[in-house]
């Protein structure tokens, strides 16, 4: 039954998601989103001045740091919002972008605002090399160079790398490299699929980046990069990547660019200003657990969801995973699905049903605004029903979101 105090997605957009060596690769992160922001309110002809709060997530600080921090402030003003609008820069890993939401729901929920936007936005292969020390001046011998994205930094301190934690924990789960190949070759053939439908087209979830040339026409770049073709023959020939025991370059999605922009508010503010929502929030959460547990924790976070709710994952007409590796859908539908084989089975069916971020990237501050977004377009295309989005973040945090689309 809907309420007036429902909260609700009123619009929602992100970029195409980019090749590492793409003509995205040299915008900032920060001009990614100054992007989103400006066209997801300009398609419900919401007005600057009437958001009241913008929550910014993202990931890799290195990136960022070549314009000084503080990337929500600089997008929001850049965008043209009033410098009174509050703005918040977070970084919880890939779960960024859906901890954005859920501040400004929150937020919402306490009567603090009444319009809010989360914004997802990275640029992976904008990332510098650091020079550590070199402030201090190196008299004589060669400069260190530190790659903060090889194993995105994590050994720095004595943590496993991601793809270790995820392939170890996968196997003990019977989840096999080549069934992590096969959902890899699953996600890109889903992928394709969708495309061909128009499933991702500019004017839904996607618009376009347009990059000025000095002589010329601008580039134009209307769809994601980092879809293939592949296939089992092909991924079973990779290596696994820094020590994985299943975790390879092909089951595994590409280092992007890309932002996401969610613009949502009550039901009763929608309705005032003549907006249709696109989708009902139900609930957003967020979870943390044992940070080896990184491919267990979107199971763990979507049955906390449910439980809030008072639904079953049976109650799910879609699901979205993030693909942070082919691991994690696959883990994680295994313990939703309580070691039932069938049950299993089933649930995998409806997770990612047009592909996941195997194929289309993960940039990884905006993933979580993308599968959110995607979740709702998806319903919306079905004609509505339920619908659960979960993104692990590293060393095991977690973020969920349950929407419901009339």
């Amino acid at each position: 039954m809907e309420k007036q105090d429902d909260i609700v997605i009123v619009s929602a957009v992100r970029t195409p998601f980019s090749r590492f060596d793409s003509a995205m690769a040299d915008i900032a992160s920060i001009d990614l989103a100054v992007m989103v922001m400006k066209e997801v309110i300009r398609r419900v002809s919401v007005k600057a001045e009437e958001v009241n709060e913008i929550n910014y997530g993202c990931c890799v600080m290195a990136e960022m740091a070549l314009e000084t921090d503080i990337p929500a402030r600089q997008a929001s003003l850049l965008a043209g919002f009033p410098p009174e609008i509050l703005s918040v820069t977070l970084d919880r890993a890939c779960c960024s972008s859906m901890t954005a939401l859920r501040m400004g729901y929150r937020a919402i929920k306490a009567g603090d605002a009444g319009v809010c936007m989360a914004v997802g936005s990275e640029n992976m292969p904008r990332t510098p090399h650091l020079a550590p020390g070199l402030r201090k001046g190196i008299r004589l011998g060669h400069i260190k160079l530190v790659d903060n994205l090889f194993e995105l930094g994590y050994g720095a301190k004595g943590f496993s790398p991601v793809a270790v934690d995820a392939g170890e924990v996968a196997l003990e789960f019977g989840v096999t490299r080549e069934m992590q190949d096969e959902w890899a070759v699953r996600s890109q053939e889903r992928y394709a699929e969708a495309f061909a439908e128009g499933k991702l087209k500019i004017g839904e979830e996607l618009m376009p980046v347009m990059i000025a040339q000095r002589k010329g026409d601008p580039i134009v770049i209307e769809r994601d990069e980092s879809p293939r073709k592949t296939t089992l023959e092909a991924l079973a020939k990779l290596k696994p990547i820094y020590g994985s025991p299943t975790v390879t370059a092909g089951n595994a999605p590409p280092l992007s660019a890309g932002a996401g922009a969610i613009l949502y508010m009550t039901r009763k503010e929608a309705q005032e200003k003549g907006l249709n929502p696109l989708a009902t929030i139900l609930t957003s959460i967020g979870t943390a657990t044992k940070p080896r547990d990184i491919a267990v924790i979107p199971a763990l976070t979507i049955e906390q969801a449910l439980q809030r709710v008072g639904m079953t994952v049976d109650q799910m007409d879609i699901i979205e995973i993030n693909e942070a590796f082919a691991a994690m859908p696959l883990v994680s539908t295994k313990i939703l699905a309580g070691n039932d084989e069938k049950k299993w089975k089933t649930l995998q069916e409806k997770t990612n049903v047009n592909g996941g971020a195997i194929a289309i990237g993960h940039p990884v501050g905006a993933s979580a605004a993308r599968i959110t977004m995607h979740l709702a377009y998806e319903l919306k295309r079905r004609g509505g029903g339920y619908g659960v989005a979960s993104i692990c973040g590293g060393l095991a945090q977690g973020e969920a979101v349950i929407l419901k689309v009339e």
